[in-house]
């Protein structure tokens, strides 16, 4: 499966702005590169203009869910569409989307852990739900967002259910862009499955973001990584077996001894 992932600048508050930005980077990139699967970063929409999310957040995923659909039918790609402010039942939620090449929503999340640094749980909800794997084109994934990479039971979980690749959205900032890297590698190389980041680039309300979109393989190699300061795109192969291949020559899962594990 071919990924082309979007390291963006975001428009502070403008939806509108950035779903024109997204629709003509897609254009472009569907005929530079002919990916399988588009990655869109964290609140792509929005960027994190919390104070204002209420008035300007997707209500109930629209307009951004048929936005995306509309783009995965034009171009016959898959999106992960990154994530979204999307207002339900009076709340507001960081929603990751995704939609399969034939303008299906697959899956939706919404981010479970919220980051205090960033003051988020003052004005977002946290996910009632735990994140799940899903399928494109026959590819098990999964997909978390930005401050869930900090905890590894939701990622292992994933892992369990058979991820072979684990899709991570973000607006990490660079004041931590060590931990990024970091944890980034220790996911993958902990639940053998790639890991692909998707992280925006550009400053807002005096935080700086890092950057610095990954791919990591299952052994825990490195094999794309974008700058911390330019907006690109990351393109990449993934050799699914190798993630079968890893699995096999260290079997972490069949090691496993679960009953002796505590857990809260």
């Amino acid at each position: 499966m071919k990924f082309s992932m979007y390291q963006m600048d975001i428009h502070p508050g403008d939806p509108e702005a950035n779903r024109q930005k997204v629709a003509a980077w897609v254009e472009a990139e569907v005929k530079r590169n002919n990916p399988d699967t588009i990655v869109l970063p964290e609140m792509w929409t929005t960027a994190y203009t919390l104070s204002e999310l209420d008035g300007i957040a997707d209500d109930e995923r629209e307009p951004t869910e048929s936005f995306l659909k509309e783009l995965a039918i034009k171009h016959n790609v898959n999106m992960i569409g990154g994530s979204v402010a999307n207002k339900m039942n009076g709340k507001v939620y960081n929603t990751a989307l995704v939609i399969d090449r034939k303008g299906n929503l697959v899956y939706h999340y919404d981010k479970v852990h919220l980051v205090p640094m960033l003051d988020e749980p003052a004005y977002l909800s946290g996910g009632e739900s735990p994140a799940e794997v899903f399928e494109l084109d026959g590819v098990k994934l999964g997909v978390v967002i930005c401050y869930d990479l900090r905890f590894p039971e939701l990622i292992r979980w994933l892992a369990l259910e058979g991820a072979q690749a684990l899709v991570i959205v973000a607006e990490w900032p660079l004041a931590r862009v060590d931990h990024w890297r970091t944890l980034q590698r220790a996911r993958a190389i902990e639940n053998q499955m790639y890991v692909l980041t998707c992280n925006r680039i550009g400053a807002y309300d005096g935080v700086e973001f890092a950057g610095t979109s990954m791919v990591t393989d299952p052994w825990g190699d490195v094999l794309v990584e974008g700058s911390q300061g330019k907006e690109e795109t990351l393109s990449i192969s993934l050799d699914l077996e190798k993630v079968k291949q890893v699995r096999e020559d260290v079997p972490i899962f069949t090691s496993r001894v679960p009953d002796l594990y505590r857990y809260s």
